[in-house]
C-alpha cells in the first residue's frame, strides 16, 4: 500500500518535477554525476582503459571501484536522512557523486582526473543553484527597512528568515518558508527575509553568524512588538547553532503556528469593528509596492 501511494505521490508531482529537473544546473549536474559510468561502459572507449580486474575487461568495475561506489551510496544515505526537500536529496547525490568521480578518475587515468576536477571547478564558479521564484507571502527586508518594519505596529508578529544566497541549506529552505507564508500568512502574522550574506550590519545586530562552520543559517525569529521572543536554531555558549531539523511541522510546532493563526485573524476583525482600515495583504507581498523613499530589498535583487 506503501508502494502504491509513493508512486502516486511521484505521478502527481510529475509535471512539477520535469520543469524543475529541465533547469541547466540540474541538467549539467546530472551528466557530470554519470560522467565515470559512461567512460568505463562506453564501447570503443573502455577497451582503452586500465583496469585491476582478473579478467582484464576494462569495460567493467574492478573491486576497488565498487568500493568507493559502495561508500558513496552510504555517504548519500546517511545525508539524506536529514534532508527535507527533494532538493535537499538530489543536491546529496549530486555533491558526493562529484566528489566520487574525481577520486575514480585519478585513479583511472591522472590526466582525466586533472580534467574532471577542472570541469568541477569551472561548473561551481558559473553555475549556481535556481533560487526558489515560486508564489509566497513574504516582505523582504533591507538593512534600513527591517528595524522600522518590525516595531511599526506592536500588535503584528513577524516571523522573519535570516539567510544567505550562497548557503545551500537556506536555497533548500526557501520553498519550505514560502509555504507555510502562504497558509498563515494574515494581518496579525506576517513573514519576513533578509539577507545576511548582504547586509552585514544586520547580521551583526541581530547577532546571526554567516560563518559556515557556526551552522546558524538560516535562522527563524519571531518578533512581536520589535522584541525577538524566540529563535530556531539556538545558539550554545560557544557560538554554534544546536541542531534542529527545518522541516514545516518542526516549524509549526516549535512556533504554535496554529494558535498564532487564530490570535492573528482577530486583530483584522478588530480594526473592521473599530472602523480601521484593514491591512492589505497584497501590498505587502512586493516591497517596491510601499514607501518609494525607502529602499527595500526585491526578488529581482537577489
Amino acid at each position: 500500500m506503501g508502494l502504491i501511494t509513493g508512486i502516486c505521490t511521484f505521478l502527481y508531482h510529475l509535471p512539477q518535477i520535469y520543469e524543475w529537473l529541465l533547469k541547466p544546473y540540474y541538467i549539467t549536474s546530472f551528466f557530470m554525476t554519470v560522467a565515470f559510468l559512461v567512460v568505463r561502459k562506453t564501447p570503443g572507449l573502455c577497451e582503452h582503459l586500465a583496469t585491476q580486474r582478473e579478467d582484464g575487461n576494462s569495460c567493467d568495475f574492478d573491486w576497488r571501484e565498487l568500493e568507493i561506489l559502495m561508500f558513496l551510496s552510504a555517504i548519500v544515505m546517511m545525508k539524506n536522512r536529514r534532508a527535507i526537500t527533494l532538493e535537499q536529496h538530489i543536491g546529496n547525490l549530486f555533491m558526493f557523486s562529484k566528489v566520487a568521480n574525481v577520486i575514480l578518475f585519478f585513479r583511472l587515468d591522472i590526466r582525466l582526473g586533472i580534467f574532471y576536477l577542472a570541469l568541477c571547478l569551472a561548473f561551481v564558479m558559473t553555475c549556481k543553484p535556481p533560487l526558489y521564484m515560486g508564489p509566497e507571502y513574504i516582505k523582504y527586508f533591507s538593512d534600513k527597512t527591517i528595524d522600522e518594519e518590525l516595531e511599526r505596529d506592536s500588535r503584528v508578529t513577524w516571523i522573519v528568515e535570516f539567510y544567505a544566497n550562497w548557503s545551500s541549506d537556506c536555497q533548500s529552505f526557501a520553498p519550505v518558508f514560502a509555504d507555510l507564508s502562504l497558509k498563515y500568512n494574515c494581518a496579525g502574522l506576517r513573514f519576513g527575509k533578509v539577507d545576511i550574506g548582504r547586509y552585514g550590519e544586520v547580521s551583526q545586530r541581530y547577532k546571526v553568524s554567516t560563518s559556515p562552520l557556526a551552522k546558524q543559517l538560516p535562522s527563524l525569529v519571531l518578533f512581536q512588538g520589535g522584541r525577538e521572543i524566540m529563535r530556531r536554531p539556538m545558539v550554545d555558549n560557544k557560538g554554534r547553532a544546536v541542531s534542529w531539523t527545518f522541516n514545516e511541522e518542526s516549524i509549526i510546532r516549535e512556533f504554535n503556528l496554529n494558535e498564532l493563526f487564530q490570535k492573528s485573524k482577530k486583530l483584522n476583525k478588530g480594526r473592521g469593528l473599530k472602523g480601521e482600515e484593514p491591512v492589505d495583504d497584497d501590498n505587502e507581498l512586493h516591497p517596491d509596492t510601499d514607501n518609494p523613499e525607502q529602499p527595500t530589498e526585491s526578488k529581482k535583487d537577489q
